[in-house]
């Protein structure tokens, strides 16, 4: 069966508020931390002048910040939560695996300054019911997450919880507090560093000799190694004994086009040029040796007859 015209309308404005208010929530968040990260600056600064008191006061209203930021973020949760399952709202009856975020938006949206949310609560509970909103806002059947009552008391802050904000607030910022910790630190590091408490290891151990360093030989990491290794290829029944080849360079073969531009090459020459011939045989005649200055003479009087 199709649901009606009013039920869509009411889911659709359910779905559109539960948007408004995820983005809404996500907003407050980043301003409340924004701003209590300016006051936890604050509280560095009251510390450094030695205004302790001051800063104990100061410092519960950081904390109620962090703890009203959690409750916003849990509710960013649970309207995440509804805006998936929205299909699940569509019933008059609630489901019992959202029984708990509608009841626990129901409660505590009141409590918080997102309108967003109180409108989203307020669609919630005309879709419910009064009784419905009546046992979340009492709380009768127990359905109403812990953590959120837990986050909505109101009630002073423990006092080592004071202390431990604003130990973590001196260390952030770098203040001595309480006076002489920081030095305590340095000291413990120290110590922590140096098993003996700072005093120096006696050597047990006496220096090897230089015979004991010659015969020593050198581990086998520190030869030097090929940069290319290759593993061989496991034996098979095709290849019972591989072996490795590597490939070496390319043998040029000369084409045969070339080869007959050789072969026609020498007889080319012979028949163009007989004047380099001739002088090949004089060199040959010769034999390479440096005349002296009679042969010279004659050469001259042969070439002038």
């Amino acid at each position: 069966m199709a649901p009606s015209s009013s039920l869509v309308r009411e889911q659709s404005k359910l779905k559109v508020q539960l948007k408004l208010s995820i983005s809404r929530l996500r907003m407050v968040q980043q301003k409340d931390t924004a701003i209590a990260k300016q006051q936890r600056r604050q509280m560095a600064h009251l510390l450094e002048l030695g205004k302790e008191e001051s800063a104990r006061i100061r410092v519960e209203n950081i904390i109620r910040s962090d703890v009203t930021t959690e409750l916003l973020e849990i509710l960013e949760l649970y309207c995440e939560l509804l805006l998936a399952r929205i299909g699940l709202l569509e019933p008059k009856e609630c489901d019992p695996g959202l029984e708990e975020p509608i009841k626990s938006i129901i409660y505590a949206a009141p409590r918080t300054d997102v309108k967003e949310l109180q409108q989203a609560r307020q669609l919630l509970v005309e879709k419910y019911g009064k009784e419905f909103a009546l046992e979340a806002i009492e709380n009768s059947d127990g359905k109403v997450a812990e953590r959120v009552l837990k986050k909505l008391k109101v009630e002073p802050p423990d006092p080592e919880l004071v202390n431990l904000y604003l130990k973590e607030i001196a260390r952030t910022y770098g203040v001595d507090w309480p006076k002489g910790e920081k030095r305590q630190d340095h000291g413990s590091d120290e110590d922590e560093d140096s098993p003996t408490g700072g005093q120096a290891v006696k050597n047990l151990e006496e220096p090897l000799t230089t015979e004991e360093l010659n015969k020593a030989t050198p581990p086998q990491d520190l030869v030097p190694k090929s940069p290319v290794s290759i593993a061989p290829p496991s034996p098979s029944t095709d290849n019972v004994n591989p072996r490795i080849k590597l490939p070496g360079p390319p043998e040029l073969k000369p084409s045969a086009k070339m080869s007959g531009l050789k072969k026609d090459t020498p007889s080319t020459q012979a028949q163009s040029d007989p004047k380099g011939k001739d002088e090949e045989g004089s060199k040959k005649l010769v034999g390479g040796k440096i005349p002296d200055v009679d042969e010279l003479s004659r050469r001259f009087a042969a070439l002038k007859r």
